[in-house]
C-alpha cells in the first residue's frame, strides 16, 4: 500500500489462449493483504478477490491459512526475516494455534514444518515485495528508534525540526488537537497540520499522529478533556477524516494522550477500549497499513490490562508508555527496574493471550533543566538522556521519543527542552547526536556486558561496527582495560584512542567505546538472551527484605526517593520538614522477579519504633493493587523503646511499578515522626 492505491507486485501476464478469470496479481495482493495484516479474509478490501476465489486457486483450506497467517505475521512485523530466529519465537504461538496443551512429538513436528513453511514464506516475500520485515518502500516508516516529542511549545517547529534533523532525530511526535483540526461539525481546517506535515516531511522526519483530545462540540460537558463523548460517531467521523488526510505521511497513530492521567476525567478503561477499537477499524478502513497505538501516562500496566480485558484486544498495533517516575530512578541505581520494564508487559501480554511480541514504545521521557545554563545540572541531563535511549533499545524497546525538543517552563525555573527557549543547544542536545552519530540511525541491541562492580555494558551492532556503551553505577567508579587499542567517545563530542592495557575509568556518565576486541563483541552477543547480572533472580525466593540505614541492604526491594526519609547509621527516619509533604512517606519498589505481574497474595511487614516514647506515631500503607494504588487501615507504634513489627496482608497486590513504587509507608496522619529499620515483603501461599 503506498498513497493509498495498492502496488503492483507482479508485471502484467500476457494473454495467452484464454482470458483468465481470476487477476492472479489480485490474488497475490489478497493473499498478502490478509497475511501480514492478519485481518480476517472477509475483511479485504471491495477491490481485492473474495475468499472462495483465493482460496480455491491455492487450494488452501483453513488450517494452512492459519499456518501461513502466524508465519506471515511473524515474518513481516518483526525486524529479523531470519525464519531460524523466528521459528524459535513462535513456540508459545504454535501451542494457542493448533491447542497443544503440553511439548510433544507432534509439537516439535509442528515447530519443525513451521520453520520450512518460515522459508518458503520468507522466499516468496521477498520475491513479490522485496521486503525485509516492514511493508516495502513504505516511505512512513524505518527502523530509527531516535524520536522526539513536543508539547506546549511545537509550534516553533519551523526553528528546532531543522535543529533535530542535524542531532540524527527520524522520529517526531506531535500534532494538533481535534478542536483544531474540526472546529465545528462538519467544518474541517487543515492548514496547520499540513504545514507541520509538509516541515515533517522537509526535514525528514517520520510524524507519528497524537488523535486527541476532543473538540467541544462533541464533548457532554463543552470542553475538550472530560468523558464521556456525546457521540462514538463522531470520534469514528474524526479518526477518518485524519486518517484519510494524512495517509501518504502518517502510519502510526497514538491514541490519545495519557487518558489514565488527568487528560481523561470521568475516563474508564471501557472507554478508553472503545476510542481504540473504533479508531482501528476506522483507520484501517481507509488504510490496512495504518497502526494504531494505546498509550498510558508512567508505566500504568494495570490501565493497559484493563482496557485490554475491556475490549481493546486486537485493535492496536503497538503499546506507548511514558515511564518518567522510572527513569528518575536512575539517579539512584534505578537501571535494573528501568530493564524489567519490557519483560512485565511481555508479561501482561501473554496473559491476555495476545501476540508477546507486539511492539513497545516510549513516547515520552524526560528530566527538567535549570532554565538559565547551569553546567553541573546540565550535564546531568545529558547523561539521563544517554541512558534512556541505551537502557530502552537495549531492553527492546523500537522507539524512544524524548520530551520535548524545545520546553517552556513548567515551574521551578526548569524545563525538559533539548533546546533553550532562546534556541540555544543544551548538553542534552550535544549528547543526542552523539549517540546517533556513533550508533547510527538503525542499530540493533546486540547483548551486554559485565565490566565489573556492577557497572553496565551494552553492545548495539551499527551499520559500520559493534559500539558498546558503558557507565559505573551511581556514586561509584569502576577501572576496566582492554586488549587492544579502543576509541573513546564522551557525550560532548570528544574523541580519543584509549591505548591497549591503559586503564578505562567508568563513571556514572555513559561512554561510547568503538574497535572492540572481537571477541569481546561476541560475548556480548552469546549473553544476549540471559538474564541481565545485575539484578539477583529472586523468582525461588519466599522472602524479600531491605534493611535500612546510611547505606540500606536490599534484597528484593529497593528504597526509592531516599530523599523523604533522613538516614542514620542502623535506621531512617521520615522527615516530615522536608516540602510539599513528600517527607511523610517512605517508598519502595518490589523487583517484579519476586512479585510478577498477576501475582495478588502477599504480606508487608515494617519494622518501626517511635522516635521518643512519650511521641504518638502510627503509618497506613498506600500499595499498588489490581484497583490502582489504594490504602490501608492507620496502625499505631506501640508504646516502647522496643523495634514492633506492623503487618499487612493483601490479597489484590499489582505490582507493577506505574508511579515508580510499590507500595510505600504513608505517615500523613501520624502526629509525629518515626524510625524504619527493615521492611519485608513475603509471597502468600
Amino acid at each position: 500500500m503506498r498513497n493509498g492505491s495498492y502496488e503492483t507486485y507482479h508485471p502484467a501476464r500476457k494473454t495467452q489462449w484464454h482470458k483468465r478469470k481470476v487477476s492472479i496479481r489480485q490474488v497475490v495482493n489478497g493473499l498478502r493483504y490478509v497475511l501480514s495484516i492478519g485481518s480476517q479474509w472477509r475483511g479485504p478490501p471491495k477491490d481485492l478477490p473474495p475468499e472462495k476465489r483465493s482460496v480455491r486457486l491455492f487450494d488452501l483450506n483453513r488450517s494452512m491459512l492459519a499456518f501461513l497467517r502466524l508465519a506471515a505475521i511473524r515474518l513481516t512485523l518483526r525486524k529479523s526475516c531470519n525464519p531460524a530466529k523466528v521459528s524459535g519465537q513462535t513456540l508459545k504461538e504454535l501451542r494457542l494455534v493448533f491447542k497443544l496443551k503440553q511439548p510433544s512429538a507432534q509439537y516439535e513436528l509442528l515447530a519443525r514444518f513451521l520453520q520450512t513453511i518460515h522459508a518458503a514464506l520468507f522466499a516468496i516475500l521477498v520475491l513479490c515485495t522485496a521486503s525485509s520485515g516492514r511493508q516495502a518502500n513504505d516511505p512512513r516508516d524505518d527502523r530509527s528508534p531516535w524520536g522526539v516529542a513536543s508539547g506546549a511549545e511545537f509550534s516553533a517547529y519551523p526553528i528546532f525540526n531543522p535543529m533535530l534533523k542535524q542531532a540524527g532525530v527520524q522520529w517526531l511526535r506531535s500534532f494538533y488537537e481535534w478542536q483544531t483540526v474540526q472546529p465545528k461539525q462538519g467544518y474541517w481546517n487543515f492548514a496547520l497540520p499540513d504545514r507541520l506535515v509538509e516541515n515533517a516531511r522537509a526535514n525528514r522526519a517520520h510524524l507519528i499522529g497524537v488523535l486527541a483530545y476532543f473538540a467541544p462540540w462533541a464533548s457532554a460537558d463543552g470542553g475538550t478533556r472530560r468523558f464521556p463523548i456525546k457521540d462514538i460517531q463522531f470520534w469514528r467521523d474524526y479518526v477518518r477524516g485524519m486518517v484519510e488526510r494524512y495517509r501518504s505521511d502518517i502510519k502510526y497513530w497514538e491514541i490519545w494522550n495519557e487518558f489514565n492521567g488527568s487528560f481523561a476525567p470521568g475516563g474508564t478503561p471501557g472507554m478508553y477500549a472503545e476510542l481504540v477499537r473504533e479508531a482501528s477499524l476506522a483507520a484501517k478502513e481507509i488504510d490496512p497499513a495504518a497502526k494504531i497505538g494505546m498509550s498510558v501516562a508512567n508505566f500504568d500496566v494495570r490501565f493497559l490490562d484493563a482496557a485490554i480485558k475491556a475490549g481493546a484486544a486486537n485493535y492496536f498495533d503497538y503499546i506507548c508508555v511514558h515511564p518518567y517516575e522510572i527513569f528518575a530512578g536512575l539517579s539512584d541505581g534505578g537501571e535494573p527496574a528501568f530493564l524489567n520494564m519490557t519483560a512485565t508487559l511481555r508479561k501482561m501480554l501473554a496473559a491476555n493471550h495476545l501476540p508477546e511480541d507486539i511492539p513497545l514504545w516510549i513516547t515520552e521521557i524526560g528530566s527538567a533543566a535549570p532554565l538559565r545554563r547551569d553546567d553541573a545540572l546540565d550535564q546531568a541531563q545529558a547523561s539521563l538522556l544517554a541512558k534512556a535511549y541505551l537502557l530502552s533499545i537495549a531492553s527492546g524497546f523500537e522507539r524512544v521519543f524524548w520530551f520535548e525538543a524545545r520546553g517552556p517552563s513548567y515551574g521551578h525555573g526548569r524545563d525538559f527542552g533539548l533546546i533553550r527557549s532562546d534556541m540555544t543547544r543544551r548538553p542534552s542536545y550535544d549528547a543526542l547526536k552523539v549517540l546517533t552519530t556513533a550508533l547510527g540511525p538503525e542499530p540493533v541491541p546486540a547483548g551486554w556486558l559485565d565490566l565489573g562492580e556492577g557497572s553496565y555494558g551494552f553492545v548495539f551492532d551499527t551499520q559500520k561496527n559493534a559500539v558498546l556503551a558503558a557507565w559505573a553505577r551511581t556514586k561509584r567508579e569502576t577501572g576496566f582495560t582492554f586488549d587492544t587499542d579502543v576509541r573513546l567517545s564522551s557525550l560532548t563530542g570528544e574523541s580519543n584512542v584509549l591505548p591497549t592495557g591503559k586503564l578505562l575509568t567508568l563513571t556514572a556518565t555513559p561512554v561510547l567505546i568503538t574497535g572492540l576486541p572481537a571477541a569481546l563483541a561476541e560475548k556480548a552477543r552469546a549473553q544476549k538472551a540471559r538474564p541481565y547480572p545485575w539484578a539477583v533472580d529472586y523468582s525461588s525466593t519466599a522472602l524479600a527484605t531491605a534493611l535500612l540505614g546510611a547505606d540500606n541492604v536490599e534484597h528484593g526491594v529497593k528504597q526509592v526517593n531516599l530523599a523523604t526519609t533522613a538516614a542514620d547509621t542502623q535506621w531512617r527516619r521520615t522527615d516530615f520538614s522536608r516540602p510539599g509533604g513528600e517527607g511523610h512517606y517512605v517508598y519502595f519498589w518490589v523487583d517484579p522477579q519476586f512479585v510478577p505481574f498477576g501475582m495478588k497474595a502477599i504480606e508487608i511487614t515494617a519494622v518501626v519504633r517511635r522516635i521518643a516514647t512519650h511521641k504518638v506515631a502510627g503509618m497506613t500503607i498506600d500499595y499498588e493493587s489490581s484497583r490502582g494504588y489504594v490504602g490501608s487501615d492507620y496502625q499505631s507504634i506501640p508504646e516502647g523503646d522496643a523495634w514492633q513489627e506492623i503487618s499487612w496482608k493483601m490479597e489484590d497486590a499489582n505490582f507493577v511499578g506505574a508511579w515508580g513504587w510499590s507500595f510505600r509507608l504513608n505517615g500523613v496522619s501520624s502526629p509525629h515522626e518515626f524510625l524504619i529499620k527493615e521492611v519485608k515483603v513475603r509471597k502468600v501461599e
